[in-house]
């Protein structure tokens, strides 16, 4: 039984959620701060969490950073009234899996914690310990990333990302075969949000005096080669 942890504030939301996660046979529990819910994802086991943006205490943002400091594979769904695109672009890049706004219907939050937890058990299951391309390479299990024997500071977002590039050498991905992969087929965010990632992905890996190890086919998408 998959274990869910809410963190949000409005009472009748949350209880709305947990009872209909309930129903479908999850095991949920109710933070109501963002403080308290921070504590409760890190000391405690989770499969999801669902986090609220707009939080006391402790903003969603922000938790959702420090969840990804020592939880970086822990799924983490934003769930907030806000639509605004740089919002969904700051809590996508805070490390969260996906992001739906309020209102929402129950099934489309069901859907995407389905997909959420495809993506894991593939990821989980993967025969592949370590991926390599040059001199980068992806330690699964630890989500560690290399370049030579220098440890890189990825997002998750990012390390999914380098993750479906380094498993595809030589074969082109378009931005929506991307979108599907790193943020779910279900996901409301734009495909142009794949390039800002692709631009903060090489920002990380990339050197000044090198060709980009991800490179742009134009009218396409990406491939790394």
């Amino acid at each position: 039984m998959a274990r869910i942890l809410i963190i949000e504030d409005e009472k009748n939301l949350a209880r709305f959620i947990e009872l209909e996660l309930k129903y479908e046979g999850y095991e949920t529990k109710v933070c109501s701060d963002g403080r308290t819910g921070l504590n409760t994802a890190v000391t405690e086991e989770w499969d999801a969490v669902l986090l609220d943006l707009m939080l006391p205490e402790l903003s969603g943002i922000e938790v959702c950073r420090r969840i990804r400091q020592t939880k970086p594979l822990l799924p983490v769904v934003m769930v907030t009234a806000r639509d605004d695109v740089l919002d969904r672009v700051s809590g996508l890049d805070s490390g969260a899996d996906d992001y739906i706004v309020k209102p929402f219907a129950i099934e489309e939050l069901l859907a995407r914690l389905r997909s959420l937890f495809r993506r894991m058990d593939q990821l989980s299951h993967s025969e592949l310990t370590v991926l390599t391309f040059k001199d980068l390479s992806v330690e699964l299990e630890s989500c560690i990333v290399k370049k030579g024997d220098r440890v890189l500071n990825l997002t998750k977002r990012e390390y999914d990302l380098l993750v479906v590039f380094i498993s595809n050498i030589n074969i082109v991905l378009t931005r929506e075969v991307l979108l599907d992969k790193v943020w779910g087929y279900n996901t409301g965010v734009e495909t142009n949000v794949v390039d800002v990632y692709v631009r903060y992905l090489r920002n990380k890996i990339d050197d000044d005096s090198e060709q980009s190890y991800i490179q742009t086919v134009r009218g396409t998408g990406y491939v790394m080669r």
